[in-house]
């Protein structure tokens, strides 16, 4: 979350009526009575864990997660599952194990996330014990054409951001919106006052660019497929998975290049953060370029996950899209 020496010209950007047209329109949600409750529970564990510090909330988030898994059971099957075929040389048991750390890491991400706007920049830094290929991030920067990163829902995939923002990098985030429209409002705000620009999945298509040629980072979880939203069919874990193909045309698009940015939790309780250069081929055909680089950056993804599987999200339903057929015996290009 890299091109050659020779740069070719990029593929021009739609024209602003017609990126117009292919946003969609974010319908607002009402509020309930359970919304209510529920962020009411958020605002409180928040403020009852501020004086905590990061690592407090974290431990105390951690029991809250464990309750999903044991004996509220919410989506444990799901986790299970899914963790099973991706691993298939994995035991009952140790899919189990994985199943509820999984859950127990969701907690501490949570927890971690509601107290960020208590931190100071200087703070969160410090919360970074190891970064690998920083170098790699400011270099393609400062080639001027804006840089996409791209990540996954593993490690604090949320502290992430922050952490790139209080090293000083102007980066943007996109992001859907959530079913609590309270708890939408104070994550954006959450993400606005630690220095991020929120750019919301329904207007990328005209703010994405822009933040690109204003030489910003822009940030993208690249793991989830909606109704709606653009993309492709890339084997992740083996099996084809509905993938974002945004990062990708906009990288072509805007001859913009892309790296991917992994947070992992770290066993002492500190964050470490990686950064992977992903090429970007151009062989000129438009939809095979997008392919193999989608399929490239979600190899990188994997390889991540592979190594601490227990810190992803495994309760969201990777593989719930089936392909169509005709693009179900097709091999990607990884």
């Amino acid at each position: 979350m890299t091109t050659g020496s020779l740069r070719p010209s990029p593929v021009p950007t739609p024209p602003a009526s017609k990126a117009a047209a292919l946003e969609r329109v974010h319908t607002p949600i009402p509020i309930t009575v359970a919304h209510r409750a529920e962020y009411a529970a958020l605002r409180g564990a928040a403020g009852a864990l501020r004086g905590l510090g990061v690592r407090g909330a974290s431990a105390v988030g951690a029991r809250i997660g464990g309750l999903g898994y044991s004996p509220l059971r919410i989506r444990r099957g799901v986790a299970e599952e899914q963790i099973a075929k991706a691993f298939p040389e994995y035991t009952a048991d140790r899919v189990s194990d994985v199943a509820r750390r999984s859950y127990e890491h969701l907690g501490r991400t949570a927890m971690e996330t509601a107290i960020l706007p208590s931190q100071s920049r200087g703070g969160i830094v410090e919360l970074f014990e190891q970064v690998d290929g920083w170098n790699i991030v400011e270099e393609r920067l400062a080639r001027g054409n804006g840089l996409m990163l791209v990540s996954g829902h593993v490690g604090n995939w949320e502290l992430g951001g922050a952490y790139l923002a209080a090293r000083g990098l102007p980066v943007s985030v996109v992001a859907r919106h959530m079913a609590n429209p309270l708890v939408d409002r104070y994550l954006t705000s959450t993400r606005e006052r630690n220095g991020l620009d929120v750019i919301h999945d329904e207007v990328a298509v005209r703010r994405v660019p822009r933040a690109l040629r204003a030489g910003r980072a822009v940030a993208f979880l690249v793991d989830q497929a909606a109704i709606g939203l653009a993309s492709t069919w890339v084997p992740f874990f083996g099996r084809l998975a509905k993938t974002p193909r945004g990062p990708a045309v906009f990288a072509l698009r805007l001859d913009t290049p892309v790296v991917f940015a992994g947070v992992s939790r770290l066993p002492g309780g500190g964050f470490g953060f990686s950064f992977e250069a992903i090429d970007v081929p151009r062989t000129g055909v438009l939809d095979d370029d997008v392919d193999a680089i989608v399929a490239r950056y979600t190899h990188v993804l994997e390889s991540f996950v592979r190594k601490t599987p227990e810190q992803y999200l495994w309760q969201h339903r990777r593989w719930k899209h089936l392909p169509p057929p005709e693009r179900a015996g097709r091999r990607t290009p990884a």
